[in-house]
């Protein structure tokens, strides 16, 4: 096995995580998971999610970091290298395609909701030094929606400010990143949070995000929480294997995926702290969650709360910081594949990339306004790239993922990789990725598709 990746390697085991961490930690954590929570039986469906996590996002995750590390590649080239040592047919180079189209897709509708963070936090900076205040919160959204102009503007600063940190390469660019930006989302939540213990109402989103109640639990809550647990940690594109690559060989897999997955988990849950506070004293309501909760009810109590705008600026700075460690994540497998087969620089490689799935962001952009009469399988444009990738290209990738590791890759290569694990447990590792998860993942999908 090589050492080393052309690409760089992480310095340390926390730089890994950190990384990781910024991939899996994204928008839906924050907007999605606490609402998740509160409609489907509360504490159940946190237990039912921390199960999950274990049977399918943890084995998945592993076997992503070690196909990385083995390779030491990009996804495609990863893929390439494991078929050709191991004899095994040339097809199986069809995950990393999937990943790293999966990712382009995604970034590409990723960036213009980025730019809507951005948006709102430049709004609200400006209100503390005098700018006009956001009266009509709803108004003040879609006029955001309708004006192609503003958001293609941000949709660029948001790609700009990503494939600054991916051009400058692992150890400088990615790893001197996650350093700053993942204390930064920590302080800011944590931040956040007191403000919200200090309504008196944190007790009562306490008792509705986590107290247990099975009657709620149904088919659909097993599959929510299913599905959240694959989605919020990013697998199945291909950035975990792509971070993987870098990882020095000595960290356990084992110990540094659980650490992320519990640092996904732990930014949800924090989340739901801190925002249903501020939601139960103004009277609003959590249910629905995503960006009319965002972007249109929390705005009124920010012009009502002590302190509603430095909380904003914090709160919208927030999201765009979990935006831009994931974006980072899912614009590093295109550069390093160009990297590799065009004997280009990192920075060239990084600029044509992001340019690219700029552009395919203006399809994004466009949809909300020129083209919102567009329907592409019965959705609006966002949606239908959002449905490709996310609902189809994801659970397909993890699937070909658990399958490969479980089925195709020569077992003592997992082993050796995954050498930290005791014999007991490189067992249990091999049940779940060869049977559970498969199995689970072919429900999510089969949801998707059907449900």
């Amino acid at each position: 096995m090589d050492k080393n990746s052309i690409h760089g390697m992480w310095s340390s085991r926390l730089a890994f995580i950190l990384a990781a961490s910024g991939s899996a930690v994204g928008l839906g954590n924050i907007w999605r998971f606490p609402y998740l929570a509160s409609d489907n039986g509360g504490g159940a469906f946190v237990l039912i999610y921390l199960a999950c996590i274990v049977l399918v996002g943890l084995p998945i995750m592993a076997a992503e970091i070690l196909m990385g590390r083995q390779g030491r590649m990009s996804p495609v080239n990863t893929l390439r290298k494991l078929t050709r040592e191991g004899g095994h047919s040339g097809g199986w180079t069809v995950i990393g395609w999937i990943g790293m189209v999966a990712a382009v897709l995604i970034l590409s509708f990723y960036s213009v909701v980025g730019g809507w963070t951005m948006h709102y936090t430049w709004l609200y900076i400006a209100q503390i030094f005098g700018g006009p205040p956001i009266s009509d919160p709803v108004a003040t959204f879609t006029n955001l929606l309708a004006s192609p102009g503003t958001l293609i503007f941000w949709h660029t600063a948001f790609m700009a400010v990503t494939v600054a940190v991916v051009a400058m390469g692992v150890e400088k660019g990615l790893e001197r990143a996650v350093k700053f930006l993942m204390p930064l989302l920590f302080l800011i939540l944590l931040g956040l949070l007191g403000y919200g213990i200090s309504t008196g109402n944190v007790g009562q989103a306490a008792e509705f995000l986590f107290t247990p109640d099975f009657s709620e639990v149904t088919g659909d809550t097993l599959l929510a929480a299913l599905g959240q647990a694959f989605f919020s940690l990013s697998l199945g594109m291909c950035g975990i294997m792509t971070y993987g690559a870098y990882l020095p060989r000595d960290i356990s897999i084992p110990r540094v995926a659980v650490a992320v997955s519990a640092t996904d988990t732990a930014v949800a849950l924090l989340a739901g702290l801190a925002i249903f506070p501020v939601l139960f004293t103004f009277g609003i309501a959590p249910a629905g969650g995503g960006p009319g909760l965002i972007f249109t009810s929390l705005p009124l109590a920010f012009s009502d709360m002590a302190f509603g705008i430095p909380y904003a600026v914090a709160f919208f700075g927030l999201l765009f910081v979990a935006a831009w460690t994931s974006s980072i994540s899912l614009l590093e497998p295109p550069s390093a594949f160009l990297v590799e087969m065009g004997n280009l620089s990192r920075r060239t490689s990084a600029i044509i990339a992001a340019v690219f799935i700029w552009a395919i962001g203006l399809v994004t952009a466009l949809g909300f306004n020129v083209w919102q009469n567009v329907r592409v399988f019965g959705r609006d444009l966002q949606g239908a790239i959002e449905f490709v990738a996310s609902d189809l290209m994801l659970p397909i990738g993890g699937l070909l993922i658990a399958i490969f590791a479980g089925y195709v890759l020569n077992r003592e290569v997992a082993r050796s990789q995954l050498s930290h694990l005791s014999k007991a447990g490189f067992a249990i590792w091999r049940f779940l990725i060869c049977i559970v998860a498969p199995v689970l993942v072919l429900v999510v999908l089969g949801f998707k598709l059907f449900g």
